[in-house]
């Protein structure tokens, strides 16, 4: 594809989402900046349903990244106060009480139900969760660590968690072991690393091939993982500025939502 024919892709591109009800990707927002409800369903507080209401955070991000405004809501059965300061320890958006809310609608013209594999089926698209299998972390007996879904005898900064849960398609399951969190906090530290590093480059726009792949990622079924694949192509490109790298990833860090400008100014 030409870069002229990629940039009229990118112009048309909508956000699209796979309805697990039927299988088939559908429009995030049928009508043209109207009001989408996203609410996330979770039944408890464990890995799996705290990626849940990760993927919810990452979907209200993308709405609003193409501006449109969202209504978050949070519907769980359970363990609601611990998966919300989990949640907020990963940089997840306020979601407000959905129960509070039942039948308080505001004329949204979509809504968007984010659920685990098997569990709720609200009327309305589905956006489904596979789960997540924590293993080799010295897990409480339900499942848990005693101040969160990584086991308390290995403290992790909750980005690197953040990261592990977005390297996989949410629709796979994903097994969360020692190496997958190692993995993770490599590649964090690195790539904060570099963009500290890149920022005191001469500044350079995202390049327009590199724009479109990203969006393209994040457009095609909320694809994280997609949008991690281009971040790692283009901290390997030769071809690519510093400067355009650090606002590569200061632009996809809209939705990845790890912090990869934290460490701006520790380099001298």
């Amino acid at each position: 594809m030409t870069a002229r024919a990629r940039l009229c892709a990118y112009a048309r591109l909508v956000l699209r989402i796979t309805d697990a009800r039927t299988g088939e990707l559908v429009d995030a927002t049928p009508a043209r900046r109207g009001l989408t409800r996203v609410e996330a369903h979770t039944r408890g507080f464990d890995p799996t349903n705290l990626r849940v209401l990760l993927v919810a955070d990452l979907l209200v991000r993308a709405l609003e990244l193409g501006g449109t405004p969202v209504w978050a809501l949070l519907d769980g059965e359970r363990d609601l106060p611990e998966l919300r300061a989990a949640g907020a320890a990963l940089g997840v958006r306020p979601f407000e009480n959905g129960r509070d809310a039942a039948g308080a609608g505001l004329g949204e013209a979509q809504v968007l139900h984010v659920v685990s594999e098997g569990g709720a089926t609200p009327d309305g698209v589905r956006v489904a969760v596979a789960p997540v299998h924590q293993e080799g972390l010295g897990d409480a007996p339900d499942g848990t660590g005693a101040t969160g879904p990584v086991a308390p005898n290995r403290p992790t900064e909750p980005a690197v968690l953040r990261l592990a849960l977005l390297t996989h398609p949410r629709s796979s399951p994903l097994r969360l072991d020692p190496a997958a969190l190692d993995e993770a906090a490599d590649t964090l530290g690195r790539w904060r690393g570099a963009v500290a590093a890149w920022a005191h480059r001469p500044s350079r726009p995202v390049p327009d091939t590199v724009r479109v792949d990203l969006r393209t990622a994040w457009e095609d079924d909320l694809d994280a993982a997609g949008m991690l694949r281009v971040l790692r192509a283009v901290e390997q490109d030769p071809e690519v500025p510093d400067g355009a790298r650090f606002e590569t990833y200061a632009y996809a860090d809209r939705l990845l939502g790890l912090d990869l400008t934290r460490d701006l100014g520790s380099l001298t």
